[in-house]
């Protein structure tokens, strides 16, 4: 196996803190993440190809022999070897039972990729609880970005992140602002998808994710659910890119894409599951005051968000520009890890995310494109509420004058 063209994952070096545990490792994300390009790229780098074996069950015989002669297929991929990687696992309809089996028998590494969530859950970790370490690749985060772009910039933004996580105070100046804001701008528009990023114009940007979107509905949505006429399915993810940030009114959703209540959560589930959107629950400690049911909408990644409408207008020109620049910060929030929330009150006072940095403290983070647009009683009464939580401002542009405000201020690419 070699990779034509490969950009450091950091999913990468945490998996091989594993490579000599027992437990099975299983990679999951959305299609064309880079899922195959990892497992490979690990493949190659622990010199498997005389001790191991590389195969994808896309390829027809190899997965027959699975399902239907898995004593066949030990003799041939399994025996004897150290390593085994299969990748698109997914299309395995018993394949956790039968990987348990292995497992059981054979002392050998194995390593599963796979194209959502519910192929996982549905064919593997219930027979495999105890036995897999299952680890979620998302598309590119903006410092996996960078260091293909233009790496000399990137020491500057781990750094900014680290200080981030640390809720330390930081200075950029406005040249280098200037230039990472361009990358970041780029970044938040057209996404993450590494074959996005690689391409070499706009217009190419846009048909690879157009065939991320279409390849969605043909593989996921027709294999998965069974639907052969989802236009129904594609009216929800369309109200959905409308309403990133937006609290989820299942009324009115359902009123859209016509779907009954019961088979709208199902649908907005399966959204989930497959890495299309994600739902933010809401933080609270008062029921009286404050929302503690409703979720927010955002995206996995901006691009295909942008793809399903259409629009690729860049901050300055378009209406969405807040709600695309919170949803480009919380597919940045899901790649650190840990847990999102957002605080809302019913009378309409509201903090884009609580989070969780590295030293366990709760931050409150609000995501700007000017300073001068900080609402000083919405701050104000959140720190009535919840004294203890530090707050956080994220920017896009920086101005001249820094308002006198308590809280601390980061660039947008700093989370």
């Amino acid at each position: 196996m070699k990779n034509t063209q490969y950009i450091k994952r950091k999913l990468e070096d945490q998996i091989i803190k594993y490579i000599e545990t027992p437990e099975i490792i299983a990679i999951i994300g959305a299609r064309q993440c880079g899922k195959t390009t990892l497992l490979s790229h690990i493949y190659n780098r622990i010199n498997a190809n005389e001790s191991g074996n590389f195969i994808s069950f896309e390829d027809q015989h190899i997965l027959n022999m699975f399902e239907s002669d898995i004593n066949g297929f030990i003799q041939l991929y399994v025996k004897s070897k150290k390593y085994l990687f299969i990748d698109e696992f997914q299309y395995a309809k018993h394949g956790g039972k039968k990987l348990k089996y292995i497992f059981d028998l054979h002392k050998i590494k194995i390593f599963i990729s796979g194209s959502s969530a519910i192929d996982l859950s549905v064919n593997a970790v219930k027979f495999l609880v105890g036995r897999i370490f299952v680890f979620e690749l998302h598309p590119l985060s903006f410092e996996e970005f960078l260091s293909y772009k233009d790496p000399k910039y990137l020491h500057i933004v781990e750094d900014l992140r680290d200080k981030f996580k640390k809720n330390l105070s930081v200075n950029v100046g406005e040249d280098i602002h200037s230039m990472l804001l361009k990358y970041y701008d780029e970044f938040a528009i057209y996404g993450g998808y590494p074959r996005v990023v690689i391409a070499d114009s706009f217009d190419e940007k846009k048909e690879i994710l157009r065939n991320i979107y279409n390849t969605y509905f043909l593989r996921e949505v027709r294999d998965i659910l069974g639907l052969v006429d989802d236009y129904k399915l594609s009216k929800l993810i369309k109200a959905l890119a409308l309403q990133i940030g937006n609290l989820i009114e299942y009324k009115e959703l359902s009123i859209l894409s016509e779907y009954t209540y019961p088979t709208l959560k199902k649908y907005l589930n399966f959204l989930e599951k497959t890495f299309i959107c994600s739902f933010v629950r809401p933080y609270y400690k008062n029921k009286r005051t404050e929302i503690v049911k409703n979720p927010k909408i955002y995206f996995f990644d901006t691009g295909l968000r942008n793809i399903i409408l259409d629009d690729f207008r860049g901050f300055d020109d378009r209406p969405d520009s807040g709600a695309l620049l919170e949803n480009a910060v919380f597919q940045e929030l899901i790649k650190i890890g840990g847990k999102v929330n957002f605080w809302r009150t019913k009378s309409g006072f509201e903090i884009d995310f609580i989070i969780i940095l590295e030293n366990r403290k709760e931050v409150a983070l609000e995501v700007k494109k000017h300073f001068d647009k900080i609402n000083s009683i919405l701050i104000n009464n959140f720190k009535k509420t919840y004294p203890e939580i530090q707050n956080v401002f994220v920017y896009r542009k920086k101005e001249k004058k820094m308002i006198n405000q308590e809280g601390s201020f980061y660039p947008i690419y700093s989370v």
